[in-house]
């Protein structure tokens, strides 16, 4: 059993990419194949056969493609680039080029009054020129497929109008549905592409330090631990910790930050970011196919790979539609002329513009290309979204939990002193000291941001003691940490952990902090029987007020706060940030509680946190979106929508974003059904000929797949 990824080139419809799957699957020994248009790329699951291989290699390229190995593709693109510019015009194109040149020959010569047997034979061979390669599909789709794809419809319109002798309209047919299918394989590259430039951004080549020297090698052969240089004006070439240099780095291509970030000393990098003016050597921390940009790129493409409802809506539609309209092209012209109501030719001119009207080709395509588009611009936005099915779900928020800590606060809290019974916070106090000593040694063996801050306020103050090291300590989930500190038990926690052993000057003094607004942790020594309090402030972010505003003003209903902190802490912060509740002193299972209960009286509801602490409320939600995501590999797995910056402005982008998507998925959606169900009244009626129906279905794919890129021009609003 082996699994292959093919790249193939020249796919540009949604038809064809189900025909060409159908029919490798229809070889023997090949166990399933799946072919995406917008990737250009086929799955193939088979034996091991080289014989086997050989045989689909030869059907791809019988059925008109190019084929190519998807890790070649990936390294290097067309094998044509450098190649001038007539060199890199595809075989199919050169003859929709030369169908299109014996089309206007044709017409300066019916315009100049030439005899017909001229100007009919000049059109009769556009009409074979031009539609020779799609006839040549059409009849492997058949062969291999078992089925008439729309290069099939296209070939029996085309011969049936040279048969009834409507040798302009066979060859306007031909011609412009072989222009149409060149300009939408432009679009459906123009959406891959948008997707493909992330990787571009990730250099090929690194200076790697060496005890001999710097020497330059290929970034694939970096190891872990490995040192790289990196020069002003060159991108990282992998994901690492910097060891020495100080710079900025523009982030804009992974995050979506629009300032370069300060970077020094013990700071994580990202591959694929610029560096400024500053020389720094980095020391490796993943290997190239492991980086944070190469995982963006495989999240992506499974991105692409979920349908959204609505993609999944259009794709069953269309296997129905065309063959109803199939056989109801065949009825028009078999019934009418047996009941003497007119002509064959009549009957079966009007049959072969239902069969034009039959492709699906604008209703189909309208989705993908819309989809990957947006799903590109969010990438290049800094923001990952884990499927079309999180797309539209976060298209229709109507309510939001969020977490406070590191999301709507800036996540780096400071300890503003701490006080007893004896002495109020900045007062002097040598039990507080030794308190906020054993606090801090404790708190070394924890990551949480709180423990952190304890930790920098007691090397600021001048208590932290080296030699001093917690022992035995654990993490009280949501409540705090306990430790043992030269035989004493020292616990550091919220109020409900510790809150009944305090005194009345502490409570009262607490309560005065928290009806402030800031944040209070408890510390008692079981052993001596001491405890002090430690005032602490985390700064909301100075954009939270115009996200939660904005986000109100796209048409989320309902946004509440969850935190752990005390109620009168989150009362007062919710009230600065002017959303709808809050609820507090909650643990992680509490969190998820109150998702649950949002999700009781609204459709769609987002969770909005780290990624790791909210892990549990994130699952629970319709959608998860952890901030901050970039290099975290938790967040980026756990999530089903990762903003990859620490901007919570990615938010509103996003939903808004997501918005327009949804909204140009339908308008596409549509205008194709409304279009089709147009002319094929017209074509009943015999009002509509053969080139105009073949001119709106290439027309109607055309300006649908455009629609769809506008959305890689989408830009916040302000």
């Amino acid at each position: 059993m082996a699994k292959q990824v093919y790249q193939i080139r020249g796919l540009d419809c949604p038809d064809c990419a189900a025909s060409l799957g159908r029919a490798v699957q229809g070889l023997e020994g090949v166990r399933e194949a799946h072919v995406d248009m917008i990737r250009s790329e086929m799955w193939v699951d088979s034996d091991s056969d080289a014989a086997l291989i050989e045989e689909i290699e030869a059907l791809v390229t019988g059925m008109g493609y190019a084929l190519v190995d998807g890790d070649e593709a990936d390294r290097g693109g067309s094998p044509a680039e450098g190649a001038s510019v007539w060199r890199r015009i595809a075989r199919d194109d050169w003859y929709t080029i030369s169908g299109l040149i014996l089309l206007v020959a044709g017409a300066i010569l019916w315009l100049a009054g030439v005899k017909q047997p001229w100007y009919a034979g000049v059109w009769i061979a556009a009409t074979i020129v031009a539609g020779a390669p799609v006839a040549r599909s059409g009849w492997l789709g058949i062969r291999y497929g078992r089925t008439l794809d729309m290069n099939a419809l296209m070939t029996i319109a085309g011969l049936g109008a040279l048969a009834v002798g409507e040798f302009a309209e066979g060859a306007i047919t031909m011609v412009l549905f072989s222009v149409g299918e060149l300009l939408e394989g432009y679009t459906a590259k123009r959406a891959r592409d948008s997707v493909r430039s992330l990787l571009a951004l990730a250099p090929m080549q690194a200076l790697r330090l060496s005890p001999s020297g710097e020497e330059e090698v290929d970034v694939e052969s970096l190891e872990v631990d490995d040192r790289v240089r990196i020069r002003p004006g060159e991108r990282v070439a992998a994901d690492g910790v910097i060891v020495e240099g100080s710079s900025e780095l523009d982030q804009s291509s992974v995050t979506g930050e629009s300032m370069p970030v300060p970077k020094g000393l013990g700071d994580s990098v990202l591959a694929g970011t610029l560096n400024g003016v500053g020389v720094l050597t980095v020391q490796v921390v993943r290997r190239a196919q492991d980086s944070t940009l190469q995982r963006i790129k495989r999240l992506i493409e499974e991105a692409q790979a979920q349908r959204a409802p609505i993609q999944r809506f259009v794709d069953r539609f269309a296997r129905v539609y065309t063959p109803v309209v199939v056989a109801l092209a065949v009825v028009i012209a078999a019934v009418p002329p047996l009941l003497g109501w007119g002509t064959i030719s009549e009957w079966g001119y009007k049959a072969l513009v239902m069969l034009c009207i039959a492709c699906p080709c604008a209703l189909v395509i309208s989705t993908p290309v819309t989809l990957v588009s947006g799903l590109a611009r969010m990438a290049k936005g800094g923001v990952l979204i884990k499927g079309g099915d999180h797309l539209e779900t976060l298209a229709q928020l109507d309510a939001i939990a969020w977490d406070k800590t590191g999301t709507l606060s800036e996540g780096r809290p400071r300890v503003l002193g701490a006080g007893c019974d004896r002495a109020a916070p900045g007062e002097p106090c040598e039990q507080c000291d030794l308190l906020l000593a054993r606090a801090a040694a404790v708190e070394a063996h924890s990551e949480h941001s709180l423990g952190r801050a304890i930790r920098e306020h007691a090397e600021r103050v001048g208590v932290w003691q080296q030699g001093m090291a917690g022992e035995a300590v654990r993490a009280l989930t949501g409540r705090g940490i306990v430790g043992q500190i030269d035989g004493h038990t020292v616990t550091i926690g919220n109020k409900q952990l510790i809150g009944g052993h305090q005194s009345p000057g502490i409570a009262q003094a607490v309560e005065a902090e928290e009806a402030s607004g800031r944040t209070v942790l408890l510390v008692e020594d079981s052993c001596c029987d001491a405890r002090c309090y430690l005032v602490l402030e985390d700064s909301l972010r100075p954009e939270a007020r115009q996200v939660v505003d904005t986000l109100r003003h796209q048409g989320v209903k309902r946004q509440v706060m969850l935190t752990g902190d005390s109620q009168q802490v989150a009362a007062k912060q919710a009230s600065l940030l002017g959303i709808d509740g809050q609820r507090a002193e909650l643990l992680p299972e509490d969190k998820v509680a109150a998702v649950e209960e949002l999700l009781e009286r609204h459709a769609t509801v987002a969770m909005v946190g780290d990624g790791v602490n909210d892990a549990p409320a994130l699952a629970r939600a319709s959608v998860g979106i952890a901030m901050g995501a970039a290099g975290t590999d938790v967040a980026l797995e756990t999530a089903d929508v990762a903003l990859m910056g620490d901007d919570l402005r990615a938010l509103p982008f996003a939903v808004g974003l997501a918005k327009r998507t949804m909204g140009i998925l339908r308008a596409n959606i549509v205008f194709a059904l409304v279009l089709k169900a147009l002319f094929m009244v017209l074509a009943a009626k015999g009002y509509a000929s053969l080139w105009m129906a073949v001119l709106a279905d290439t027309g109607a794919s055309l300006l649908v797949s455009l629609n769809g890129l506008r959305l890689l021009r989408h830009r916040a609003a302000s």
